[in-house]
């Protein structure tokens, strides 16, 4: 049993690094099919998706809170 909670929490790892690695493109690719929808709209949101910190996990307190 103890073996499939740690299975479970590497995954989770995993998929936490995964997702904030990959945070950046996504956030470009849903600015840009915005942008496509509403120029205005779009735009901001690719403003946005360039602001996007990519090393938030590392920069996670025990608590789970930002620094």
């Amino acid at each position: 049993m103890v073996e499939y909670i740690i299975i479970v929490v590497l995954i989770a790892i995993t998929l936490l690094v995964l997702f904030s690695r990959l945070s950046k493109a996504t956030g470009k690719k849903i600015a840009g099919a915005t942008s496509a929808l509403d120029a205005d709209v779009g735009s901001e949101a690719a403003t946005l998706a360039n602001e996007i910190d990519e090393s938030k996990v590392k920069n996670l307190n025990t608590d789970g809170t930002f620094k």
